[in-house]
């Protein structure tokens, strides 16, 4: 769960989904169940062990669920939960934002 802060709701939430990846991560967990490797392709610039960082604080604020499968070889797959599900308005808001603004910027 996101841990409450004294103060700017906004400071909670941006401890629980800021820095450079985790919202890449969640936006891309919004269009469904991801594996490991399918986060590393889709977020090249991250490193294995950013992205493993990320995804652990993802899980520990109950945004993301890690499902382990117990198969040879070894299959894990992230998916958002529901607190995470509610984020996709947000997520959806940035994209579009982020879409009109780098649109302007290029036609500029």
């Amino acid at each position: 769960m996101i841990a409450k802060k004294d103060g700017c709701p906004v400071e909670a939430l941006m401890s629980a989904i800021g820095g450079k990846y985790k919202p890449v991560i969640l936006y891309y967990l919004m269009h469904g169940t991801k594996r490991f490797g399918e986060l590393k392709r889709l977020v090249p610039d991250v490193s294995q062990r950013m992205l493993t960082q990320h995804l652990r604080e993802l899980e520990r604020d109950q945004l993301i669920h890690r499902e382990v499968y117990r198969e040879v070889p070894p299959r894990v797959e992230y998916s958002l939960t529901e607190l995470g599900r509610t984020l996709q308005p947000l997520l959806l808001q940035m994209d579009a934002w982020a879409t009109e603004h780098m649109l302007k910027e290029t036609a500029s």
